[in-house]
């Protein structure tokens, strides 16, 4: 399976924050992102159940 490609809308300020957080943790931006969007699924598949991903194999085929 191929990675996919996000391309997001970001204020200045937001991006500037983003940079500086990633870089105090010693991280790329991407990185960080990367990273906050796993954390967040982790929290809500812990709260919600695990999520289907059948659908994304489906696809595939």
């Amino acid at each position: 399976m191929k990675n996919k490609h996000l391309g997001i809308v970001i204020d200045p300020e937001l991006h500037f924050k983003l940079h500086f957080i990633s870089k105090y943790e010693g991280r790329s931006a991407n990185s960080q992102i990367l990273f906050l969007l796993r954390k967040y699924i982790r929290e809500f598949e812990q709260e919600n159940g695990e999520i289907d991903l059948s659908p994304l194999y489906n696809e595939e085929q």
